[in-house]
């Protein structure tokens, strides 16, 4: 498996298209990799102890760690060059007189470290195998959905400023049945776009098999640091739906045609007959515009005897996959250093989250969703984590700490009571009566883990006769305790004999006071 490995978002998309029954070759051309790059995936399948259902489901570092053990070593600038030349090569094949040979010679005069000539020639060849005619194509029920924004615009009026909100109408079809959706977003961003989309699958109540957007490109309105590409998003979205992608091509409207058309009609039968009416706020908006398309989906077709909604019921919905269960959560991929506290910091909201303390200084691919975190060290799942917005805080799990560490935050009076009571009685006894002194508590943490040490290097028996000492004598310490057992004290009776004053004649008596 030569040259930069594929993102597992890709290789996902690989195995959806896999399953459902699609060859090596249009694998390829579909997801625009080479068909030697898909065989050799398909090849390691049966020597993973999973089958495909089970790969889809792991996270991205888990699944790359299934099919790529290590690190490869790759070179792909070659492969960037030929692939910006392999259209000028296939139109010179056309003139008179010119072979592949003398292009190879030609290829090699202007970049000597390219391919050698049998690589050049295939990729050749698969280049003009992909170059396809334009077809009429031929729709099955529950297959595609085709999905794009309308070029004009809906609006409401915010009530609480007067100000005029612009919102864009996301619109998606089905090509079987031309079974339509639209629904107003307040931007194209990607939240907004998913989001929607989210919403079309759950009008539709089931899943097509193949997504077709328009240039994913085109719904990245705002760049940021922190929001994913467009492509890994979307891949993201169709994996947990279990569906695919297939984007038309630049600058290509014939490649969705359909959808074209139903934004046209959406102008006519949705736009056209709200633009007098105003609205308040965008699920006032949003109702207008479910009527308006439920009054489409009803209307008889023209030259035929049933409405979008009659074939899209009778012949379409129950070629849909069933919906999941859980709602779809954009993913977001960072990698972070962990920290010499065993923590890394997610960045976007200057938050800290524990990982065990075992992988300190290594590299950590952090996933993070709208309530989720995730952390993977080499391909494994070390932490989970409810995401926490709170900034410079700590999120940490008490069994990710060393025994020190962990120690430290288990002190309580509990913690030390419970721990002196499977020593022995009578320190069990000697330690409630420490805490119940008038002190605080913190206070008395090292005089008990003094008190623990010396127990466990002191002959026993002596050691108890030194507490009792001390409960006498309400001296609870560390240091008293000590000086029983060095000075051997405890070997003299516990309490000595009270004596009686002597008798003699100076004593006043009662009756000096009267």
């Amino acid at each position: 498996m030569a040259g930069k490995p594929k993102s597992m978002s890709k290789i996902k998309q690989l195995l959806q298209l896999h399953k459902q029954g699609e060859s090596k070759k249009s694998i390829a051309r579909i997801l625009d990799i080479s068909r030697n790059t898909v065989k050799a995936y398909l090849e390691k399948l049966p020597h993973i102890q999973s089958d495909i259902d089970d790969l889809i489901a792991l996270e991205n570092p888990e699944l790359e760690k299934q099919f790529h053990a290590g690190n490869l070593a790759y070179k792909e600038d070659r492969y960037v060059h030929l692939k910006n030349r392999l259209d000028y090569y296939s139109k010179e094949l056309g003139r008179v007189g010119v072979t592949r040979q003398l292009l190879w010679e030609e290829y090699k005069v202007d970049y000597p470290n390219g391919y050698a000539r049998s690589q050049f020639f295939f990729h050749l060849s698969q280049h003009r195998k992909a170059a396809k005619p334009t077809m009429i194509l031929t729709h099955h029920p529950g297959e595609k959905l085709y999905i794009d924004f309308a070029g004009k615009k809906l609006s409401y009026v915010d009530r609480k400023t007067g100000e005029v909100v612009e919102c864009s109408v996301f619109v998606a079809c089905l090509p079987y049945s031309d079974y339509g959706f639209a629904i107003a977003v307040r931007n194209q961003s990607v939240e907004e776009f998913l989001y929607a989309l989210g919403r079309c699958l759950h009008f539709l109540g089931g899943v097509p098999q193949v997504l077709v957007p328009d240039n994913l490109k085109s719904a990245v309105i705002k760049a940021d640091r922190y929001e994913p590409d467009i492509n890994t998003a979307l891949e993201d979205f169709a994996n947990h739906y279990g569906t695919t992608v297939i984007p038309t091509r630049p600058a290509k409207p014939k490649d969705k045609a359909l959808v074209e058309n139903q934004v046209k009609l959406v102008y006519s039968r949705v736009f056209a007959k709200i633009r007098n009416q105003r609205f308040f706020s965008l699920s006032e908006l949003n109702k207008a515009i479910s009527e308006k398309m439920l009054d489409h989906n009803q209307t008889r077709m023209q030259n035929k005897s049933y409405c979008r909604e009659e074939k899209f019921m009778a012949y379409e919905k129950h070629h849909l996959s069933p919906l999941p269960n859980q709602l779809f959560e954009i993913k977001y991929y960072k990698t972070y250093k962990v920290q010499q506290n065993n923590h890394v910091q997610l960045g976007q909201d200057n938050h800290f989250y524990s990982v065990p303390y075992i992988y300190i200084g290594q590299k950590a691919k952090v996933i993070y969703t709208r309530s989720m975190i995730r952390i993977y060290i080499d391909g494994s799942c070390v932490a989970t984590h409810r995401r926490n917005r709170t900034s410079n805080a700590y999120s940490t799990v008490k069994d990710h700490l060393c025994s020190t560490h962990k120690h430290y935050l288990n002190r309580s009076p509990g913690y030390y009571i419970r721990r002196a009571r499977h020593c022995c009685e009578v320190l069990h006894h000697f330690t409630q009566l420490l805490f119940d002194q008038n002190r605080p508590p913190e206070q008395l943490y090292r005089t008990c883990d003094g008190i623990l040490r010396l127990y466990s290097k002191t002959d026993k028996e002596l050691f108890k006769r030194a507490c009792k000492l001390a409960i006498t004598h309400k001296i609870y310490s560390y240091g008293f305790i000590l000086k029983l057992i060095k000075t051997k004290m405890v070997d003299h009776p516990e309490e000595a004999q009270k004596r009686s004053l002597p008798n003699h004649d100076n004593i006043r008596g009662e009756k000096y006071y009267s």
